[in-house]
C-alpha cells in the first residue's frame, strides 16, 4: 500500500499574526517625497534620451534636405545656356567661316542645320534676349522633368519650330536663333505647372500674356529674308504648339510604379 507522509510543522507565533504598526505621517511624507524626486529624474532621464534621438533624427534630416537641392540642381540649363553663347562667339568675335554652315538655308536645308541653327544668333541683342527667356523657362522644366526632358523639349520644339518655318517662308530666307525653342520651353514649363484652379488660370493668362509680348519685343533676326533682318512670327508660334503637342503626348504614355502597377497618366506616377 502507498504511503502518505505527514509534515509536522510548528505552529506561527502570535508575534507574526499580529498587524504591522503604520508608519508615521512624517515618514509617509518622505518617502512620498523621495519618489516624486526619483519620478521626476527618470523622467528627465528620458526626456533627455528622447531629445538625443530626435536631435539625430534632425540632423539626418537635414544633411537628407541639404542633399536634395543637389541631386535636383540644373546643370542642363547652364550647357546649353554655354553652347550658345560659345557659337557666338566663334561666329561673330573669332569669324570662323564653318559656324556659317550651322545655319538653316531654306534653299538647300541640311538635316542638322534644323537643330544647330537653334544655337546661332545674328547679334548680341538677339542672343541676350532669347537666353534670358531660355534660362527662366528652362531651368522651370528642368527642374519639374530633368536633364534629359530639357534637352529634348529644347531640341523637338527648336528644330519642329525651324521645319514649320522652312515649310512656309520664302527659299530666300536663312532661320536661326533660339526663338521657337523659347516659345516651347515656355509652353512646356506652364503646362506641366498647369490645374483647373481659377486662381492659375488668371496667373498662367497674366504671365503669359506678358511673356509673349517681351519676347516678341526682344526677339530679333531670326530670319534673314534677302538682305534684310526680320522676326520669325511662324517659329515663335509653331514652338509654342509643338510644346504643347509634346506635353499632350507625354501625359498619355503610361507609366509604371516601382511596385508594378501601371499608370495611365504621369501625373498618377508621381
Amino acid at each position: 500500500m502507498a504511503q502518505q507522509l505527514l509534515l509536522l510543522l510548528p505552529a506561527p507565533s502570535r508575534a507574526f499574526s499580529k498587524p504591522l504598526p503604520s508608519p508615521p505621517p512624517s515618514t509617509l511624507s518622505s518617502l512620498s517625497r523621495r519618489h516624486r524626486v526619483s519620478v521626476s529624474v527618470a523622467a528627465r532621464r528620458d526626456l533627455l534620451r528622447c531629445g538625443m534621438k530626435r536631435s539625430g533624427l534632425v540632423a539626418e534630416l537635414e544633411i537628407a534636405k541639404d542633399k536634395e537641392p543637389q541631386s535636383r540642381r540644373a546643370n542642363g540649363i547652364f550647357w546649353i545656356l554655354l553652347l550658345n553663347f560659345g557659337v557666338y562667339v566663334a561666329d561673330h568675335l573669332f569669324q570662323i567661316q564653318q559656324i556659317k554652315a550651322l545655319y538653316l538655308y531654306h534653299a538647300c536645308p541640311t538635316w542638322y542645320q534644323f537643330v544647330t541653327s537653334t544655337f546661332c544668333h545674328a547679334n548680341w541683342n538677339h542672343l541676350s534676349s532669347n537666353l534670358f527667356f531660355v534660362y527662366i523657362f528652362g531651368k522651370l522644366v528642368e527642374e519639374d522633368e530633368g536633364n534629359f526632358a530639357l534637352w529634348m523639349s529644347y531640341i523637338l520644339t527648336g528644330a519642329g519650330a525651324n521645319l514649320i518655318s522652312w515649310l512656309v517662308l520664302p527659299t530666300s530666307s536663312v532661320s536661326l536663333g533660339a526663338s521657337g525653342a523659347v516659345f516651347g520651353l515656355f509652353t512646356i514649363s506652364v503646362l506641366v505647372k498647369m490645374s483647373w484652379d481659377w486662381r492659375k488660370i488668371l496667373e498662367v493668362l497674366i504671365l503669359g500674356q506678358f511673356v509673349v509680348e517681351k519676347v516678341m519685343e526682344a526677339a530679333r533676326a531670326t530670319t534673314i529674308t534677302g538682305q534684310s533682318f526680320q522676326v520669325n512670327n511662324i517659329a515663335h508660334v509653331s514652338g509654342a504648339l509643338i510644346g504643347a503637342a509634346l506635353v499632350f503626348l507625354v501625359s498619355r504614355i503610361p507609366f509604371s510604379s516601382n511596385d508594378g502597377s501601371p499608370k495611365t497618366t504621369k501625373e498618377t506616377n508621381k
